[in-house]
């Protein structure tokens, strides 16, 4: 039996094996160059939760809530420090003056039967207690109604209902624009008129950008293991749909991955059949180094952290109070920022993603 440790006056017995598992978490924040990281359990209501805050130096740290059944702690407090990072570089390289965050809730298996506005006024509490060094706004799971609870114990809040809401059609705007960048510098084209596109996701974002395409003559071929949401896009759009695995072997001009992150892995790239990949998903490159790869192989890949970042500089100007024209100029900036790292990339014969890093390296200090 291992030693007995108290979380939050709750007793549990570790193993030896926890240690590693420990260890190798600790080693992973280290390596990522991490502050904070922030605990919170709550019996009455439910709530696990769990706060990283990646870097303050550029200010504030701003990002999402996530809201998911994650299988052990480990993956939550993982994704958490993964997601925290590139919120970090999200930020840095779209010219914002706010650090890198993300709270992740655990859900719970009776979620339906507890008390919905309880366990979000709970995490409210939590984000109060740190003193407006996080400040929080939507994410997956989670909705401008929920920052609405949250809102009554916080003011460190964006994207609620009176905040501008739902994040999601800005982030898709960035999206566009990204494309539309890629398919100038790559394929020369001056418009997405006539480009066919493969949109993995009908999700939110996933919907609203195959609506800005297809609103601009791109011919969409698109797939979801949603078949509801997919149909939705289809009825609406006109949309061609494939099965979820066949996106991959797709001839078409771009690949955009709207969907979960990681689907960049080996297998994946090495089937690929387009000149350019170019999504709003995080963390698509299952590993950094596949970014080479993408690179080995000629194809133009737009860094998920730079074309997705619509969502946050319009949930910072909305928290901020900012200048809401302003904000639309800089998600249509994306258009420029990105143009720049594609030929600072070949000019380099780097791959682009290790450009964008160097860049948010360097205004990170």
């Amino acid at each position: 039996m291992g030693e007995t440790v108290a979380v939050n006056n709750r007793t549990t017995h570790s193993h030896h094996s926890h240690h590693t598992l420990v260890d190798s978490l600790f080693r992973y924040a280290e390596f990522l160059k991490f502050g904070e990281l922030h605990v919170k359990f709550d019996e009455a209501t439910g709530l696990t939760a769990i706060i990283a805050i990646h870097n303050l130096k550029l200010g504030p740290a701003l990002g999402g809530c996530r809201l998911y059944a994650y299988k052990t702690a480990d993956k939550a407090i993982e994704d958490a420090l993964r997601l925290a990072h590139m919120m970090s570089f999200k930020a840095a390289a779209n010219h914002l003056k706010h650090g890198g965050a993300k709270a992740v809730l655990i859900k719970p298996k009776n979620f339906k039967e507890l008390d919905h506005d309880a366990y979000f006024e709970k995490f409210g509490e939590f984000v109060d207690s740190l003193n407006g060094r996080y400040i929080t706004a939507v994410d997956s799971g989670t909705n401008p109604q929920d920052m609405d609870i949250i809102a009554r114990r916080t003011p460190y809040v964006s994207c609620t209902t009176a905040l501008g809401g739902d994040p999601s059609p800005q982030t898709a705007v960035g999206v566009r624009r990204g494309i539309e960048a890629a398919v100038q510098f790559k394929l020369g084209k001056a418009s997405v008129e006539g480009v066919h596109i493969a949109i993995q996701g009908a999700g939110h974002v996933g919907y609203s950008l195959a609506k800005q395409l297809a609103e601009r003559g791109a011919r969409l071929t698109m797939c979801d293991v949603n078949t509801d949401a997919l149909q939705h896009c289809v009825d609406e759009l006109g949309v061609a749909i494939c099965l979820p695995d066949a996106i991959y072997d797709l001839n078409a001009d771009v690949f955009a991955p709207c969907a979960l992150g990681a689907v960049l892995n080996y297998d994946h790239i090495h089937r690929l059949r387009v000149p350019i990949v170019a999504g709003s998903a995080n963390n698509q490159l299952s590993h950094r180094h596949y970014g080479d790869l993408l690179h080995e192989r000629g194809i133009l890949y737009a860094p998920d952290f730079v074309i997705n970042a619509g969502g946050l500089i319009q949930a910072t100007a909305l928290y901020d109070h900012g200048d809401m024209k302003k904000s639309e100029q800089q998600i249509n900036g994306i258009y420029d920022t990105l143009l720049e790292i594609f030929e600072r990339a070949a000019k380099e014969n780097h791959s682009t993603n290790e450009i964008a890093e160097k860049i948010a390296l360097q205004r990170l200090g």
